[in-house]
């Protein structure tokens, strides 16, 4: 064969160059092609159904009485030790001590009389209307008589079996359920007691009195101060029985031109209503006595309008709330019986 002259090619190498082969790779185009208007689809699918959202079950119009934040309870049982000694009559016996809560509307739908008949205990009324958890002065003057009756004067009264001053007050008054209580006090046998219920509205906070002094953690002219007064006086004293205090509820406070604001969105000069609450909660976890959150557990700013009759008092369905919130967590037997 000459340099010039091509080789000769049979028909099968012909045939092989011809036909493409059946068993060729897919084309790697066509796959990324797929994979990306797959991504796409997907994508959009998920931005609509994100966009659509989900259906609500939210009613504005539902009134609920359920609770967004939780009760800020503190419930501390007695220490066995503080009952040695003492001898138990079998019968539970509570006194509460307190002002309007206890004191206005008693009768079968007062919160004294609630509480009895829901845990079948014998309860003594010891409240004065009108008056707060802390003193207006550091000792008691004939001219603000309603001083003798705040809760570290009765508490010491109590201790002290001495209710002079308090007699002698409840001179000045013209609601004569001040000297009838005052004898009622003078006469109760302590050693029989077992419970001593707290309970002041927001008075301390409409009238002014300071909550608390970090420097004077048992100055009675404040709020905070005055409570660890009177519960030291009666541990001191009664060591057996188990105190119990029930926090203020919601509230307004009436401005000059005669309107209601909001017990927690108004300060007065010592913090609002809120700001009571926590310091009341770290008094008695400093004393090692229980506290009941009637502020967030009870009546609130969402549900006052049915349990009470004005900027601050309750009426028979809130003192029952009350009641209710008190055996619920101090006799949470008898509550889950019910």
């Amino acid at each position: 064969m000459s340099e010039n002259q091509k080789p000769e090619r049979n028909d099968d190498e012909l045939d092989g160059l011809a036909r493409p082969d059946r068993h060729s790779p897919i084309n790697i185009h066509v796959i990324l092609l797929a994979a990306i208007v797959l991504i796409i689809a997907f994508t959009a699918y998920k931005l609509y159904s994100w966009n659509k959202g989900v259906p609500s079950d939210y009613d504005p119009n539902v009134q609920t009485t359920d609770f967004d934040i939780e009760a800020m309870d503190s419930i501390i049982p007695l220490a066995p030790d503080k009952l040695e000694g003492h001898e138990d009559d079998g019968v539970t016996t509570i006194l509460c001590l307190g002002d309007d809560p206890f004191s206005l509307d008693q009768g079968e739908g007062g919160l004294a009389e609630q509480i009895a008949a829901k845990t079948g205990a014998t309860v003594y009324n010891g409240s004065f209307t009108g008056t707060t958890m802390a003193m207006k002065n550091p000792s008691y003057q004939d001219w603000y008589y309603l001083d003798a009756f705040s809760f570290p004067c009765v508490a010491q009264s109590l201790a002290s079996g001495d209710f002079d001053t308090m007699r002698r007050a409840a001179g000045y008054s013209y609601d004569e359920a001040f000297a009838r209580t005052t004898e009622m006090l003078a006469s109760l046998d302590m050693r029989s007691v077992d419970i001593l219920c707290v309970m002041y509205d927001g008075s301390d906070y409409i009238n002014g009195r300071p909550c608390d002094d970090p420097n004077a953690p048992y100055d009675v002219i404040t709020y905070t101060g005055a409570l660890r007064a009177g519960v030291k006086a009666i541990q001191d004293t009664y060591p057996y029985i188990r105190i119990v205090v029930m926090s203020h509820t919601f509230c307004h406070t009436i401005n000059e031109e005669g309107h209601f604001e909001n017990g927690d969105r108004v300060d007065l000069g010592n913090g609002t209503l809120s700001h009571y609450l926590q310091k009341e909660l770290d008094a008695t976890m400093d004393c090692g006595v229980s506290l009941i959150d009637n502020f967030y557990g009870s009546i609130n700013e969402d549900n006052y309008l049915n349990y009470m009759t004005d900027y601050i008092h309750f009426n028979d369905a809130g003192r029952e709330l009350l009641a209710d919130r008190f055996v619920q967590c101090i006799f949470p037997d008898l509550s889950s019986g019910r």
